[in-house]
């Protein structure tokens, strides 16, 4: 129990992401389930072990999780605990391995410290803030995970403008970790998300080096009354201008009004 008493908020992110994302490959090695209860279960299930285990590590924080109803006490915290059980429940339900587990500490509104476990590769892979990995280089096309069902306006026009490369993808975790793990280059979303499809992976790819803002340029900014995030751009430093140029001379979609 000292050890885990001791742990930094980094460690203590990182282990119960790991935990949480072998709890989930149990549930669904029981058999119990398949497809949308599979993911329901899962939700659940890893949410009351990430819930129970924040408030009994870091009582004085604020929690916020997507699968908990959300309350207003932690507006007036400084460190607010942001967390994705699942993020791909989809993704998990299918039984793909594109799937993800977050865990984020926003401070003051920034994603500070989090990691991101992918449970689904099967390698133990934890992505995490207190251990930045360098990734080989990689000298080819560009290449920008998309959504696979809803790629995004922004993403296909700079793809096109830049000659990149799409490579569809399930969850959210999973895009942000394939550019933190060096597997693709971009991830440009404009569909909308939540703080918790973003805050761990937004906390990884900072800590990695990577660029991470709003579309517009704008800084993330996290544990606000409306949990909504209507866009990202997580990338490689040296893409970050031109993509901004780009998405900033394509202008708003206005073809809800059309």
């Amino acid at each position: 129990m000292s050890e885990i008493a001791d742990m930094t908020d980094a460690q203590l992110a990182a282990h119960l992401a790991e935990t949480a994302g072998q709890i989930l490959l149990q549930v669904r090695d029981s058999a119990m389930f398949t497809g949308k209860a599979l993911g329901k279960a899962g939700d659940e299930t890893a949410n009351q072990f990430l819930v129970h285990a924040l408030r009994a590590q870091r009582p004085e924080d604020g929690l916020l999780s997507e699968e908990s109803k959300d309350t207003k006490e932690r507006l007036g915290k400084s460190r607010v605990w942001i967390v994705d059980p699942v993020d791909g429940t989809r993704e998990y339900g299918e039984e793909r391995s594109d799937w993800a587990v977050h865990v984020g500490l926003a401070i003051d509104g920034r994603a500070s410290v989090g990691a991101v476990a992918l449970p689904g590769l099967g390698d133990g892979a934890v992505l995490r803030t207190d251990r930045p990995a360098i990734t080989s280089e990689y000298n080819g096309a560009p290449r920008l995970v998309v959504s696979r069902t809803r790629p995004a306006r922004e993403a296909l026009a700079v793809a096109k403008a830049i000659e990149g490369e799409l490579v569809e993808m399930g969850s959210a975790g999973a895009k942000a970790m394939a550019v933190v793990r060096g597997d693709a280059e971009i991830y440009l979303h404009s569909g909308g998300q939540y703080e918790w499809d973003s805050c761990a992976p937004v906390a990884v790819a900072l800590a990695h080096g990577l660029h991470c803002s709003r579309i517009d340029g704008s800084p993330l900014v996290y544990n606000q009354e409306d949990t909504w995030l209507p866009d990202l751009l997580i990338c490689k430093p040296e893409f970050a201008d031109e993509i901004l140029r780009l998405v900033r001379e394509l202008g708003p979609d206005t073809s809800a009004e059309n």
